[in-house]
């Protein structure tokens, strides 16, 4: 095909337009960036130099943890951090399980009851329970003031159970009929089967799961008392609140600027669940997109 016969989208794209495309790329991740620098920094920074930068700084002349050893020394940063750990692992767990059974008996045709019952589910997505519902559910269930009361109300979500749906039903129903011939039973079928077969759907719906229990402070905020507190709600207190170290710990003045607290608790609260994502990210696009073509 000569030059001058090739589509528009095949051409070589021209230099004045490859230079733009790398202005706005690193225009996005300069903005993407920058803010987590001024965080990482204005933690690090020494508490006379937050206040001479008037709150912020982009790179601290002299680095210090004294707002890390801090947090860590009040005792409630790091229960927090233990107590949001537990909730992510069991609930990711937990939540996996039910979601992977039901998914793979709503995938399966000829299941009794599998249609009203996909249709009750989907249901809960459109008409969601209020607050006041959820909160009288809960308290007559005896779970207030339970790290029970995080997962429970929550332990399946629609959206990842259509995809996970949607995945088991993609795969080749000869190899279903092959597990049958060879005598497999349905958990059989499920556990040497299809599960091999689902690591990206699996590991993308693990890690939507993850990141929502992680992240979750709603929840905590309802139904359990401060000192049960997951990471994300203690964080919230700080920032957004605007409560210092010495409302939540022991009363006493911190030697450093409650500034660098405030986003010292915030990197303790970002990185660990960012760093499971490049360890997933070669799964996200396929465990969505696969999942997704048929429902």
């Amino acid at each position: 095909m000569s030059a001058s016969a090739r589509p528009g989208w095949m051409e070589k794209p021209r230099p004045l337009t490859q230079a733009a495309k790398a202005l706005a790329l690193t225009a996005v991740v300069l903005l993407v960036c920058v803010p987590f620098l001024v965080i990482v920094s204005t933690s690090l920074a020494s508490t006379q130099e937050v206040v001479d930068n008037g709150g912020w700084v982009l790179w601290p002349t002299e680095p210090t943890l004294d707002a890390y050893r801090d947090i860590f020394d009040g005792g409630i940063v790091t229960h927090a951090l233990g107590v949001s750990a537990g909730v992510t692992i069991a609930g990711t767990l937990l939540s996996l399980a039910c979601t992977v059974t039901l998914a793979y008996a709503l995938s399966r045709p000829g299941v009794f009851g599998g249609k009203p019952v996909l249709l009750l589910v989907l249901f809960t997505f459109l008409f969601p329970p209020g607050m006041i519902p959820s909160f009288l559910l809960v308290k007559e269930l005896g779970l207030l003031d339970s790290y029970a009361s995080l997962v429970l109300p929550v332990l399946v979500n629609v959206f990842n159970l259509v995809v996970l749906r949607g995945f088991f039903q993609s795969i080749p129903e000869e190899l279903y009929e092959a597990a049958r011939l060879d005598g497999a039973g349905d958990w059989r079928v499920l556990v040497s089967v299809v599960l091999p077969l689902s690591k990206a759907a699996l590991a993308v719906v693990g890690l939507f799961y993850a990141v929502a229990y992680w992240n979750s402070w709603f929840y905590a905020s309802l139904y359990l008392e401060s000192d049960h507190w997951p990471l994300q709600q203690v964080l919230r207190t700080y920032v957004v609140a605007g409560a210092g170290l010495t409302d939540a710990t022991t009363g006493e003045a911190t030697v450093t600027a409650p500034q660098t607290v405030q986003m010292a608790v915030l990197v303790i609260a970002t990185v660990p669940i960012l760093l499971v994502y490049p360890f997933l990210q070669k799964y996200f696009t396929k465990g969505v997109l696969t999942g997704a073509v048929k429902s």
